[in-house]
C-alpha cells in the first residue's frame, strides 16, 4: 500500500518519507513510527513537528492521529528520548 493511501498521511508525508527511504506501508510498519520520525529529524525536514510522529503512529494503528491516547504519546516520546525501541 502506498504511503499516501494510509490514514493521516498524504502527498506531503509521502514526499518526506520517500526522502528517508520509506516508500510503502510495509516499510513504515517494519521500521516503526519512532524510527521513521528520527530519520525525518536527521534529514532536517522543514516544518517537521511532533504531529508527524502522531500521524505516523495513527497511520500504523489506522486511527485519526488526534485520537492517540495520551499514554501512548508518552510512550512514543520516551522511546524517542531513549534513542531506540
Amino acid at each position: 500500500m502506498r504511503i499516501g493511501d494510509l490514514r493521516n498521511l498524504g502527498p506531503k508525508s509521502e514526499d518526506w518519507l520517500g526522502r528517508v527511504g520509506v516508500h510503502d506501508a510495509d516499510q513504515l510498519a517494519g521500521i516503526g513510527a519512532v524510527e521513521v520520525y528520527r530519520r525525518l529529524q536527521d534529514a532536517a525536514i522543514p516544518g517537521l513537528s511532533l504531529n508527524a510522529l502522531w500521524a505516523l503512529e495513527g497511520a500504523l494503528a489506522d486511527i485519526d492521529w488526534r485520537l492517540i491516547p495520551a499514554e501512548r504519546k508518552r510512550e512514543l516520546l520516551a522511546e524517542l528520548a531513549e534513542g531506540g525501541p
